[in-house]
């Protein structure tokens, strides 16, 4: 399919009023025709994996285009060049989490992107880096603990940004990681209770949120079931 032909899909299937809401959750609707990320996945389901229609689709700058390429490139094919380049051209948080979460995940370079991404000044980059964190935590069951203790690590240091898209996704990876199992969710309470020691409020803010569901009985209960 061309991509014409897709543009002109989304623009019919985009809802007018779901792009002056979307504003209110801080995602960037300039160039967004407000299609749901339901039906982006049903266009995806139909159009199947297609890493060049992908391509084509991110560099069109669509908010919706750009989400659809996500959902139908192919991990395997994407390179660390793609990576760099569709990060710096990060301009909203559900972009950041769309592409994190259903694509560069599934890479065999997410791991050491996000421990570099975690790292960069760039806000939605350096979101970027913890959200591959918590995607990874969720979706990557075969990886080993000592990876995750990785990620902890670096934490400690992002938990001291004050940038809302930043401390929210470093919460969100601390959280993910503490419910993989039970001497991981040892580990992330410990990184938490580190950060309520530091003199950030932002680092306050992300340990005791996550130590709310982190140490609450729901969540102690599976683990130990999962043992």
């Amino acid at each position: 399919m061309e991509v014409q032909q897709v543009i002109d899909r989304l623009k019919l299937i985009g809802d007018p009023k779901a792009v002056e809401g979307m504003a209110r959750f801080g995602i960037q609707s300039s160039n967004s025709f407000g299609v749901s990320v339901p039906k982006l996945r049903t266009l995806a389901r139909e159009f199947g994996s297609d890493h060049l229609l992908a391509s084509k689709l991110w560099e069109t700058g669509l908010h919706d285009a750009r989400l659809l390429a996500t959902m139908i490139d192919d991990p395997r094919q994407v390179t660390l060049a793609q990576m760099e380049k569709w990060v710096r051209d990060f301009d909203s948080w559900d972009v950041v989490d769309g592409c994190c979460g259903n694509l560069f995940d599934k890479t065999p370079f997410a791991v050491a992107k996000a421990k570099e991404w975690c790292r960069r000044e760039a806000e939605y980059e350096k979101r970027a880096g913890f959200v591959l964190m918590a995607e990874l935590a969720v979706h990557d069951k075969s990886a080993k603990d000592p990876v995750f203790r990785d990620f902890l690590a670096l934490m400690i240091d992002g938990a001291k940004d004050k940038r809302n898209f930043v401390k929210k996704a470093v919460n969100w990876s601390l959280r993910q990681i503490g419910k993989r199992n039970l001497k991981l969710n040892r580990a992330a309470i410990s990184t938490a209770l580190k950060m309520q020691k530091m003199e950030s409020g932002s680092a306050k803010w992300v340990a005791s949120d996550a130590l709310r569901e982190l140490k609450g009985s729901q969540v102690q209960k599976r683990l130990r079931e999962r043992k």
